[in-house]
Formats: C-alpha cells, structure tokens, sequence
C-alpha cells in the first residue's frame, strides 16, 4: 500500500552524489522537504517536463519554508549526477538514487515498468514532507503528469 498523509518516511538507505550515503529518515527529520520522484533521467517528461520545473520554481518553492526539494529516481547516482548537470540543476535540489528500488518498493510507489522495458521503477509523485512525516501526497496515475508538478506543490504549501 502506498504511503499515506500522516505517516512517517521509512528509513531507507540511497545514495547521492559521488555515490554517498543518504538515510532518507535523516535527510527528513526535522525539515520540511518536498520530494518529486521521477521513472527515470534522461526521459522524455521527466527530463523536458517535470525536473525543469522542479529548477525553475526552486527559490519560490524554498521561499515557503522548504528546507530541501529532493529529486528520486530509480537509476545509479552516477546517471542522477549527469542528469543534474544537463538539466543545469545547480545546487537547489538533491538528487536522490534509489538504484535498487528500494525507497521505492518501502514508499508503496513502485512500478512495473518491464512492458516498456525498465524494469521495477519509482512511480511518478510528490510528497511534502515535515519532521519526517507526509504532510502531502500527489502520486500520478499511470503515464500521467498533472498533480505531482511543481506547481501543483506551490499551491499545496
């Protein structure tokens, strides 16, 4: 079952940039994060659609209170890394590698994604996160891109 408004981040470990360790119950805990997960860089909406605006709105989005706007995807932090820089991501989100699915499968926000040939995938959403607990979720149906947008989050902080 997917994650729920009102429920806490499950620790899982990932990685980040230079292939890093990252406990997401840290990353969270006393913060108020937005998290965007993506199925996967380099992809049409997610590289020309949903990470661009995600760059676009940073500084509105921080300027609500967001400590932190942490983009996942399920790929190895060495493809999230070469994302960043081909979008020009800068240094206004974290980019998160959940390289095995790991956080994906613990969120409930997995996808099958073998017909098109990807594998186990993260679905695509955003939660608003605060003190490690969902405060906000907008998870997207199936080839969909509407309600996890960064302008959507905007409006709900």
């Amino acid at each position: 079952m997917a994650i729920q408004v009102g429920e806490k981040i499950p620790d899982v470990t990932i990685k980040t940039s230079g292939m890093q360790d990252l406990s997401t119950g840290e990353l969270c805990a006393g913060k108020k994060v937005v998290l965007f997960s993506v199925p996967g860089a380099f992809t049409p909406t997610c590289s020309e659609q949903h990470f661009p605006g995600f760059i676009d709105h940073a500084a509105d989005i921080k300027s609500k209170g967001v400590d932190v706007i942490a983009c996942m995807s399920v790929n190895d932090a060495f493809v999230m890394d070469a994302w960043a820089k081909d979008r020009g991501a800068g240094e206004d989100i974290t980019l998160l590698a959940d390289g095995n699915a790991d956080f994906a499968k613990a969120l409930g926000l997995e996808m099958d994604g073998t017909g098109i040939g990807f594998g186990t995938r993260a679905q695509r959403f955003a939660l608003i996160i605060e003190d490690g607990v969902v405060t906000h979720a907008a998870v997207e149906e199936p080839m969909k891109f509407d309600v996890s947008s960064a302008e959507k989050i905007m409006e709900a902080l």
